[in-house]
């Protein structure tokens, strides 16, 4: 099918395979990203992912700096930090001090997570019936996945607190926001007019996303500050047209972008074929399982292990709108795949992110999407 091009980047949560360690998925990290970059990908993002037991990237701002270190040109940065938990702050001192040791390739992606919901007054709405199953020029889009039961498990709140400090509360996001861009521009003050200056972190040449799941407020803010945005296809799927659409709608013009920048999110695994492909697949409905169930990301499953991790009914409904928008197969019907989610949400760039248990056929899957893709090409 006719293709408008865009770049594909990477999102790496630093997965940690079962069987192996933290050491060694930051070292598999660092070897994905130097051969992204060889094969032509854009930008070499970490996600920020605490408490999981199957996850080494809870420090993305570490991570990226082993990633910068290791590489030479493609970009890096978050996806995302999650404002709840740190300052403004230490986020543009952190974020400073990666630009200082690899000038003018560093994005700051920011999320929501962790952060106070910002009400719009009035009473909740009555849940109403979720819509069914549909696919929309060629994309799958599912029901929303509703987090409330996931929120209120025990623990879940207990476990929240372990980010902030003591008697620390979540922050109005919006207004975290303003803060980095002004603690970046130079132009903070405090409530009594005192200027506070950022070093490392003031002049940095970096580049601002927020990253959202929703139309609410992460695409408002990113829209009426004109930054750039991306829409979380991978992690809800049944939202993703309506949070573009916010996004776009939210929009106000600036002198560095003036106009709307989209990049969307997809879960992909390729193989050389069909057969292989779903054999590496097999262990993903387990691990979002973890993840949905309030245990967080276990370690990556091998597709033996995963053969004795049934879901039962219910688990399969849990994680089904996960299993029905992953991008898995060969490169030709990936790539497809990923052209269709591009030409719906009028994408100007595609964020991949491939888990597998076994390193080698992950760096295969980004090989092959990159060359189906045409990365890399004059």
């Amino acid at each position: 099918m006719t293709r408008r091009t865009v770049p594909l980047s990477v999102l790496d949560l630093a997965p940690i395979s079962s069987g192996a360690d933290a050491a060694t998925a930051l070292r598999r990290t660092v070897d994905l990203a130097r051969h992204a970059e060889e094969w032509g990908y854009h930008r070499y993002w970490l996600a920020e992912h605490h408490l999981a037991p199957g996850v080494a990237s809870s420090q993305p701002a570490l991570v990226i700096g082993l990633v910068a270190g290791a590489t030479r040109t493609i970009r890096v940065g978050s996806g995302a930090v999650q404002l709840g938990f740190p300052t403004a702050l230490s986020v543009v001192e952190q974020f400073g001090t990666l630009d200082a040791v690899a000038p003018g390739r560093v994005d700051l992606g920011l999320g929501r997570a962790g952060q106070r919901a910002r009400s719009d007054g009035g009473a909740p709405a009555p849940p109403s019936p979720p819509p069914p199953t549909r696919t929309v020029d060629g994309v799958v889009i599912p029901p929303p996945f509703a987090p409330g039961k996931l929120l209120s498990l025990p623990g879940f709140a207990a476990r929240q607190e372990l980010l902030r400090p003591p008697g620390a509360r979540p922050r109005d996001y919006g207004e975290q926001v303003d803060e980095i861009r002004a603690l970046l521009a130079g132009t903070f003050r405090t409530p009594d007019g005192h200027p506070v200056r950022a070093v490392p972190g003031e002049g940095a040449a970096l580049q601002l996303w927020v990253l959202g799941s929703s139309g609410g407020e992460s695409a408002r803010v990113a829209g009426a500050r004109g930054l750039p945005f991306t829409a979380n296809y991978h992690v809800s799927p049944g939202t993703v047209l309506e949070t573009v659409a916010a996004y776009r709608a939210a929009f106000v013009p600036t002198a560095e972008h003036p106009e709307p920048r989209v990049q969307v999110s997809a879960d992909v695994l390729v193989a050389e074929d069909e057969p292989t492909a779903r054999r590496l697949s097999a262990g993903y409905g387990p691990w979002v399982r973890a993840i949905r169930t309030g245990r967080g990301a276990i370690p990556y499953p091998s597709p033996e292990e995963a053969a004795g991790l049934v879901l039962d009914d219910e688990e399969r409904a849990l994680v089904q709108d996960r299993l029905d928008t992953r991008f898995v197969g060969t490169p030709a019907r990936v790539a497809e795949g990923l052209a269709r989610l591009r030409d719906l949400t009028d994408a100007d760039e595609l964020l991949v992110t491939t888990i597998t248990h076994d390193h080698a056929a992950r760096l295969r899957s980004y090989r092959l999407l990159a060359d189906a893709w045409g990365l890399g090409r004059d």
